[in-house]
Parts: C-alpha cells; sequence; structure tokens
C-alpha cells in the first residue's frame, strides 16, 4: 500500500467533531467517511465532507459493459495486435475488453471524448497504464497529474473524472484483489526496502484538493462486474476539505523502475512491480544493461509456463527476443506450452549491451479467455513464427 498522506484539513482525532466555520449551514461539522480494505482490518483514509455522502435523489440503470469469452478449441500462443484499435467514447465507455478470467480483465482505450459523468467501480481495482498522452484524473482525494508511461493506480470505490490534456493510449488492468507492492520489497517497518527497485519517492499522491461546494445534482455510474448503476446525489461527491490515510489513487511512472541486472540472463520476478491477491502479477520490463559474461546468451530461455498465463504489451523500444511484434502488440503464452526467444534472436544478442525495451507483463495463475475482440485482432500463425 501506499505511504500515509494528509491533505486539507482534518481534526486532531478522527471520530471527533471536526467544527466548520461558525454559521456554517447543516450540522456545524464536516462529515467523516471512512474508506476501509479488508473490512476493517487492513489500510483505510478518513475523508471529510461539506455533506453527508450518503445523499441519493434517484438510483436508475445504466447498461452493461459485457465481456464476451470466446471458447477455444485448442491451447495456443497468441499475439495480439492492438494498435489499431477504434478511437472511441470516452475514458470509460471507449475500453475493449481483450483478456479476462476471475481475477483480472485487460482492457485497451483510445478515447475521443472527454468523460461524460462521474464513474466509481465498486469491486475492482483498476491499473491506468498511460501508453500515450497527459492528464489529471480528479477525484474525492483531489488532483492526480499523469504523464506518458505512469501507472496510475485507482483503488475501489474511488469516485473519478479524466481529464484529457492530449490524446490517450490506454491499458487497463481491472483486478478483482488488492493492488499492493511485491511483499518481498517492504521491510517489516512498512518502508520499501533499499534494494527494491522503487521506492516512496517514486510514489506520487494527489497533489491539492478537488474541493466542490454546490447543491447540483451529480451522477456516478457504479461498476460492479458487468453490471452498470447510474447514483445521483443532491450534490458533488468531491465536496471533500480533507483527508488522510493510505487508502488513495497514485501514479508510478515505468522510468523510474530500477533494473536489476546480473553476469547472465536474470528471471521475470526481478521485474515484478505490483501484485493482487487476487492472484497475478505485474511486471515492468524497463530500458537496462544486458548480461555481462562473455558467454552469456542474452534473451531468454525458452520455459514452460507450468501454472501460470503470461501477457507481454509492448510500449516502447526493440524487444530482444521477438520477431513480428509492434508497439500495442500483445502476447499471450499459456499454461502448459513452451515458449522462448525466435530463431535467430540469440545470435543476433550476442554483441548487445543495453536494450531500449519497454514492456507490460501480467502474470496470472489462473487461465485467461480470450474476448471476441481479441480474436479479431489475433494473428492465427503466431504459434509456428519459431520455425526457423
Amino acid at each position: 500500500m501506499p505511504h500515509y498522506l494528509t491533505l486539507g484539513s482534518i481534526p486532531k482525532k478522527r471520530h471527533t467533531a471536526h467544527r466548520t466555520q461558525p454559521g456554517y449551514r447543516n450540522e456545524g461539522i464536516y462529515y467523516e467517511e471512512v474508506v476501509s480494505t479488508q473490512g476493517f482490518s487492513r489500510a483505510y483514509s478518513i475523508v471529510y465532507h461539506l455533506r453527508p455522502p450518503t445523499r441519493v435523489k434517484r438510483i436508475e440503470p445504466a447498461g452493461n459493459l459485457p465481456l464476451e469469452r470466446i471458447d477455444q478449441p485448442i491451447l495456443r500462443h497468441h499475439h495480439v495486435k492492438s494498435g489499431g484499435i477504434p478511437t472511441q467514447g470516452d475514458p470509460i465507455t471507449g475500453r475493449i475488453p481483450l483478456f479476462t478470467n476471475n481475477d483480472v480483465t485487460l482492457w485497451r482505450c483510445r478515447p475521443t471524448q472527454p468523460q461524460a459523468e462521474l464513474y466509481r467501480n465498486a469491486i475492482a481495482e483498476e491499473i491506468l497504464f498511460v501508453h500515450k498522452g497527459s492528464g489529471r484524473l480528479i477525484t474525492q482525494f483531489g488532483v492526480l497529474p499523469f504523464k506518458p508511461f505512469d501507472y496510475v493506480v485507482v483503488p475501489r470505490c474511488t469516485t473519478y473524472q479524466i481529464e484529457i490534456a492530449d490524446a490517450l493510449d490506454l491499458l487497463v488492468i481491472e483486478s478483482s484483489g488488492t493492488i499492493d507492492y511485491p511483499k518481498r520489497y517492504v521491510n517489516p517497518d512498512g518502508q520499501l526496502k533499499l534494494g527494491a527497485p522503487y521506492c516512496e519517492r517514486d510514489i506520487h499522491g494527489p497533489t491539492q484538493l478537488a474541493c466542490q461546494d454546490g447543491e447540483t445534482d451529480t451522477a456516478i455510474v457504479i461498476k460492479d462486474g458487468t453490471r452498470l448503476t447510474r447514483y445521483v446525489l443532491a450534490h458533488h461527491p468531491f465536496d471533500v476539505v480533507g483527508w488522510d490515510g493510505c487508502v488513495y489513487p497514485f501514479t508510478f511512472n515505468a522510468d523510474d523502475f530500477e533494473p536489476i541486472t546480473g553476469t547472465v540472463h536474470q528471471p521475470p520476478p526481478i521485474h515484478q512491480t505490483f501484485e493482487s491477491a487476487g492472484g497475478f502479477v505485474v511486471c515492468t520490463f524497463a530500458p537496462r544493461m544486458l548480461d555481462t559474461h562473455p558467454d552469456a546468451i542474452k534473451v531468454p530461455y525458452a520455459h514452460s509456463n507450468i501454472e501460470s498465463d503470461e501477457v507481454l504489451y509492448y510500449v516502447r523500444g526493440k524487444f530482444g527476443s521477438r520477431r513480428g511484434v509492434e508497439e500495442s502488440s500483445f502476447t499471450l503464452h499459456p499454461h502448459g506450452i513452451p515458449h522462448g526467444p525466435h530463431p535467430g534472436t540469440i545470435a543476433a544478442s550476442k554483441d548487445v549491451k543495453w536494450t531500449d525495451e519497454l514492456a507490460v507483463m501480467v502474470d496470472t495463475f489462473r487461465p485467461l479467455h480470450l474476448t471476441r475482440q481479441a480474436m479479431e485482432l489475433d494473428d492465427a500463425n503466431y504459434p509456428m513464427s519459431w520455425l526457423e
């Protein structure tokens, strides 16, 4: 979880009256909302509103975001080319699902419109990886600027609106489990260890509040699974004067990842960036020095995925072990089938000392399903691409 942060006005002690200025309407206090995880057992934040956050005027269905899984008659590798997906919708309605299981769904999104309504994911965490573009994530916790190659980590039940500055190209990772730092990176005191590939200085929370004071009907579209519900509040939910705690959206930029290298090739867990209690990890393959042993093979060795499915999303640069992949490609190397470097890439890497690749990997511990949209982008010849 991110470190403790406080922003704006909070009382000296929690669960005590945080009094407003004399003559302020209502009950003369700011209204406390506890945002907690795993019941009340894990990380939490406490938010102070101008009005109770429960003032609902009406509720109505808002449609759904269906996931059309395609049953595969065979088990095989996949190469899904997403660079040409349509530009459509806003940062919520424009999302196109590609891979999914009960733990995680991977979406791509290239929005053309500003976000129409406030949005909240009720049962999933989200990681918005910013492949291209910039803007601001505006939430009840405040304003969070983002830029290319940022991971924007959004806790579940965060109400947000994406404000687009430059045209966005997003990879969205939706997680049923809590997104956290890898446990081996954190010392018993809760601090990121010396030697971890990033530290607290690389984690950026909201920089300013976005307090809105007004009796204006405001709609929030709430997603739980594929179902969408529209809640209309009697006021704007960003009426927050202050908060503190360890639950809030934050950014981490992939170019701030500090790769670990060795004399010979190191296994993929050295690239791990986040993990989910829901059954997957996220890794960052960042630009780095390659192996220094004179006889080192500088591309990954072939291996069989015994109990995981491996998805790589190619962001930038040249990926030394692959032929034919391009920016915004996905490869899925599923359980049970060996995969490894393409022919010719071992010899080609012999004198290379540095790689400029940037890629995001999602390793799941339960099988992934492709959606209808993914199959429409799939290269059926990819499984045979290892033939010389």
